[in-house]
């Protein structure tokens, strides 16, 4: 399928919602870490096979770095944040960040393979 803004849209929306990529209106986790086997509304199957959600390790991974990294420079160039505290503040963001981003990657890793699977 053809990357289009509609096509892009659809997929932040949902996945930034943590709904069903094919109806949009399915939770997709029961609890903040478990997440539903198949959408209850349509009833899709979320994880395909074993090791599905890799790649959602890898999204939250790069949104941490691609978060953390230019940051803890901006900080270090443009305040007169003391090193150590810098990267105290960059240290603690990289342990909690992916914690909380953790649905959210599962939810866009999801939808972004829906729509180009499809």
């Amino acid at each position: 399928m053809k990357l289009t803004l509609g096509v892009l849209s659809r997929i932040l929306r949902c996945g930034f919602r943590l709904k069903c990529p094919r109806c949009g209106n399915g939770a997709l986790f029961q609890t903040y870490f478990k997440m539903f086997t198949h959408c209850p509304v349509c009833d899709l199957k979320f994880e395909r096979e074993s090791g599905y959600f890799i790649g959602a390790m890898y999204l939250n991974y790069g949104a941490t770095v691609l978060i953390a990294f230019p940051s803890y420079f901006l900080l270090e160039t443009f305040t007169a944040i003391p090193f150590f505290a810098n990267l105290g503040i960059w240290a603690l963001f990289s342990a909690v960040f992916p914690i909380f981003f953790y649905r959210y990657s599962k939810s866009l890793w999801l939808n972004f393979d829906y729509i180009f699977s499809s």
